[in-house]
């Protein structure tokens, strides 16, 4: 896998002078699909934030997204590994930090954005491929809850497709 990543997080004592509260690195965990390897950094409960909230948001139970809040994850995606199609609501902003990926939209129309490109997904159907053979794609990506699209009233639902 790529880097460990370093986490540092602040907070304040009791008469509310800054501290750092940790210091710590992780590994990616590879997924059970086998396409990524992941690492929650953070999560929040609501948004806005409570930053009178002293749970430790990388323990915070959290599936992709989080209903009412927000989370940041790395993603090692795996070389010549692809995602299942599929639709968050949210707005997730993805940071390509190293290798690239491809974002694949319906009717198989697609980018390839490279280290240093961000993405802002907006609730479409998606999925991600690194086409590389030997190098693996680092992305940091911050998900935040969003309502639904609509199509002439209609939500567009969230969707996972093998």
């Amino acid at each position: 896998m790529e880097n460990p990543i370093r986490r540092v997080v602040t907070g304040h004592t009791n008469d509310g002078t800054a501290i750092f509260t940790s210091d710590e690195s992780y590994e990616t965990i590879v997924i059970p699909t086998g396409d990524a390897a992941m690492a929650t950094i953070w999560t929040t409960a609501t948004v806005p934030a409570d930053c009178n909230d002293e749970i430790d948001g990388r323990n915070r139970d959290a599936g992709t997204t989080l209903k009412g809040g927000s989370v940041i994850r790395v993603v090692d995606m795996l070389p010549n590994a692809s995602s299942p199609l599929h639709r968050t609501n949210s707005i997730d902003y993805g940071i390509v930090l190293s290798g690239k990926i491809e974002l694949e939209l319906d009717h198989q129309v697609f980018k390839t954005i490279e280290a240093g490109g961000i993405i802002v997904q907006r609730g479409t159907i998606h999925q991600w491929r690194n086409p590389s053979s030997d190098e693996i794609c680092r992305i940091v990506f911050v998900l935040t809850e969003a309502k639904p699209y609509e199509v002439n009233g209609v939500a567009l639902e969230e969707c996972m497709i093998h």
